[in-house]
């Protein structure tokens, strides 16, 4: 489920829709959480769909650790990519704001931690040299993702978190251990689906 103080708008015809803050949502803050309503679907029973389902499921879903896809059931799925993005995934099925993010703002993520099945080039950002999404980027920015994630724990406690209820105890826990040791517990990294060029 994504952050309730979010809207879908059209951000223009190359890019499509978006997902934009309505308040601000302070850094530490968990902006999306993995619910009982998301789909999790195998991939061979993606492989079973037609093309028109097919296409829709690989477009609007990411792949977990096991390469099951994770179709969100609702705005969280349009959340679009960025080489800085102020949205990051976690180990522990949720997103976490590592930076403020202030009212009209959109909600970012880095495609680059999902799995894709396909690279795909990117318009060009400032402030960074990336222009692709690569299979493998997990394994080359996981160290760099997982200080912004440690960082972003700092807040965790001290902000206010709608999705509270959604986020098992143990992975609160984790979280809030991680802030206080100031080290990462579990890495980014393990997110990575080994066996995602396999068709």
């Amino acid at each position: 489920m994504i952050h309730p103080h979010t809207e879908l708008r059209f951000v223009n015809e190359e890019i499509g829709f978006g997902v934009f803050a309505t308040k601000f949502i302070p850094k530490g803050t968990i902006t999306w959480a993995l619910d009982d309503l998301d789909q999790i679907l195998e991939h061979s029973f993606v492989n079973t769909l037609d093309l028109e389902r097919k296409v829709i499921v690989e477009k609007y879903s990411y792949r977990d650790s096991e390469g099951k896809y994770i179709l969100c059931w609702d705005l969280g799925r349009y959340v679009n990519h960025s080489f800085n993005a102020n949205c990051i995934s976690t180990p522990y099925d949720t997103d976490i704001a590592v930076r403020d993010i202030q009212p009209g703002e959109q909600l970012t993520n880095d495609y680059g931690f999902l799995n894709l099945d396909e690279s795909f080039t990117c318009l060009p950002e400032e402030g960074t040299d990336r222009t692709q999404v690569n299979k493998e980027d997990i394994l080359h920015y996981y160290k760099e993702w997982d200080q912004l994630i440690l960082n972003a724990y700092q807040f965790f406690d001290q902000v206010e978190q709608p999705l509270d209820h959604l986020i098992p105890t143990i992975y609160k826990q984790k979280m809030k251990l991680a802030a206080e040791k100031r080290e990462v517990i579990d890495s980014i990294k393990t997110l990575y689906y080994e066996g995602r060029n396999s068709k």
